[in-house]
């Protein structure tokens, strides 16, 4: 099964170029955005499995949209833009995003940041689930115990 990519880009140009390199590589190119907005309206109808995001864009920065879409939806996200300044590299430390490409992007890059950020999303997904699982047996060991104690008096 192809993973399914959304690339949110205001500039229309290097969007297809990225919709190009995914596709020759693979990858299913779920939707297209050209402002955040936009990226997380798509996001919450095409639940893709990630998220090239651009952190500069009208109406709503890829930072921000990408913070809702984490928080909401738990979507990973790629970072790519034309800024390589370490307060842009500061402000994108966010749980979802898993890479930062700076423009120009080639395929070169891309793709192997791609793979990447899909083995993290696994990795982190696993991570997940098991602090859920050891969450709900320490909780049920609580209960048990207060049973217990309970019983026991």
């Amino acid at each position: 099964m192809k993973k399914r990519i959304l690339v949110a880009e205001d500039e229309p140009i290097i969007r297809l170029d990225l919709k190009m390199m995914l596709r020759n590589n693979g990858y299913e190119v779920v939707g297209e955005a050209g402002d955040g907005d936009r990226a997380i309206e798509l996001a919450f109808k095409l639940k893709p499995d990630l998220v090239l995001m651009d952190i500069e864009m009208p109406k709503l920065n890829g930072l921000k949209a990408s913070e809702v879409i984490g928080r909401q939806l738990d979507i990973p996200v790629l970072l790519i833009t034309a800024y390589s300044q370490k307060e842009f590299v500061e402000k994108s430390r966010q749980d979802n995003i898993l890479g930062y490409l700076v423009k120009p992007v080639s395929e070169a890059s891309l793709i192997p940041a791609v793979i990447i950020a899909f083995q993290q999303a696994v990795r982190t997904q696993t991570i997940k689930q098991s602090l859920q699982l050891t969450q709900e047996q320490i909780h049920k060991r609580k209960v048990e115990r207060a049973k217990g104690q309970r019983n026991g008096q």
